[in-house]
């Protein structure tokens, strides 16, 4: 005798017929098949004067391959590869081949559920959850993805990385940087390994990943060799000003390579280091007091706002701010560019906020099982995460600024001449 239940079981996603659905997947098998037909005929017409010894093409449709499926974002569409006979090849070495480039003789997925995949991977779904996230969003014929699945899929990610490590940047310049270290443990090392990022701003206002490696810490050796190796691929031009935080290595690094760019320390860094040095009963009205500070409207305003921070905090909390006023200078270069830049100056919010979605990751796979995949995976996350990257704000006062336009008070002052570019070169 069963025993008496109010519990209601719902209906799993890849339980329910939608048949709607169905009719996106017939339409979409038939659209599929005609496309690949249709780059059939283009491809013979193309080859027609190919002809043999009697005056026959050479090349003939051959029938259909046995139908795959391919898995789309609406679910399992069906269809058959056309067949192309070479009739006049003597050997496989000089046989002529059709390959269509809608259906890869080795597809089994389409281009955007790749895409999809490392997006769940990377936004923290487990691998044993894998198959019920794709149910969820493909239907009840979804991929079976197994763990020797998704390895093959983060090694892939590593060789993305090593290619886009040895890239030409020679074409590239960069007026604004944001530089910060990021630490990331595997489960296979005693400690976290620092990851060194360098973010670019472009002329055009974009922000793109520039650099990305493993350091020691945060040494100025680490830096060093991250910034050379990027001068060595070409990108020989300083930029304007470089945003990071008080790590004493990257400033010296950036001073021997990149000579002439100012220094910007970031608020939120600093805002930390402050606060650190004082109760907490205290830190709330503290932090509205720096907040007056890199808040001002113009520099001046801000140099006053820190002298009156110096006067009703320094005899009590000397440590606070003493922390702030030793790097005055770095900390208000910001307002020496346009005031529409500042909000992106003041700190290496694109970094930070990119590598909260790492350490989720970690959080759920306990982090990567390696070295060599922890780092492939944070660069993928990256790669992925820089396609909604805010741009600068009036993107077109970027390609002023590496004019050499100067500012007041986050205003233009003065427009370059057409014939003159001043440029910081290292």
């Amino acid at each position: 005798m069963q025993t008496p239940t109010n519990i209601v079981r719902l209906r799993q996603p890849e339980a329910i017929d939608d048949p709607l659905t169905d009719v996106l997947r017939a339409g979409a098998r038939r659209l599929l098949a005609q496309a690949v037909e249709l780059e059939a005929d283009a491809f013979l017409s193309a080859m027609q004067d190919l002809r043999l010894p009697d005056g026959r093409a050479r090349l003939v449709r051959h029938g259909h391959g046995p139908e795959r499926a391919i898995q789309t974002g609406i679910g399992p569409v069906p269809v058959a590869r056309v067949r192309v006979r070479d009739r006049g090849a003597s050997g496989p070495e000089d046989r002529i081949r059709f390959t269509s480039t809608l259906l890869p003789k080795w597809a089994r997925r389409t281009r955007s559920l790749d895409a999809l995949l490392p997006v769940l991977y990377l936004r923290g779904v487990s691998t044993g959850d894998f198959q019920e996230a794709l149910a969820a969003l493909l239907g009840r014929d979804a991929p079976n993805l197994s763990p020797a699945v998704i390895a093959r899929l983060t090694a892939s990610w590593a060789d993305e990385y090593a290619r886009w490590q040895s890239r030409d940047l020679s074409a590239r310049r960069y007026v604004y940087v944001w530089a910060d270290g990021v630490y990331l443990q595997t489960r296979m090392a005693e400690q976290a390994e620092c990851m060194l990022v360098l973010i670019g701003a472009t002329p055009e206002g974009r922000k793109e990943l520039v650099g990305f490696q493993v350091g020691v810490r945060e040494s100025a050796q680490s830096w060093r060799e991250l910034l050379v190796d990027v001068k060595r691929r070409g990108l020989s031009i300083a930029p304007e000003i470089a945003v990071g935080d008080g790590a004493l290595g990257f400033w010296r690094a950036l001073d021997e390579v990149f000579p002439g760019a100012a220094h910007q320390r970031c608020w939120v860094h600093k805002t930390a280091n402050v606060l650190d040095k004082v109760p907490k009963s205290v830190q709330p009205a503290m932090k509205a007091d720096l907040r007056e500070i890199h808040g001002a409207p113009t520099r001046a305003a801000a140099e006053v706002a820190l002298a009156v921070f110096v006067e009703k905090y320094g005899a009590k909390y000397a440590r606070a701010a003493d922390c702030l006023t030793k790097d005055r200078e770095a900390l208000l270069a910001f307002y020496d560019f346009p005031a529409e830049h500042w909000v992106h100056l003041r700190t290496t919010n694109p970094i930070e906020s990119t590598f909260a979605t790492v350490r989720l990751r970690q959080r759920v796979t306990k982090g990567p099982g390696s070295r060599a995949a922890g780092i492939a995976m944070a660069f993928k996350l990256i790669e992925s995460a820089q396609r909604r990257w805010r741009a600068v704000n009036a993107p077109h006062l970027v390609a002023l600024v590496r004019a050499g336009a100067t500012f007041e008070r986050g205003k233009l002052v003065e427009r370059p001449e057409e014939s003159g570019d001043h440029q910081h070169v290292a």
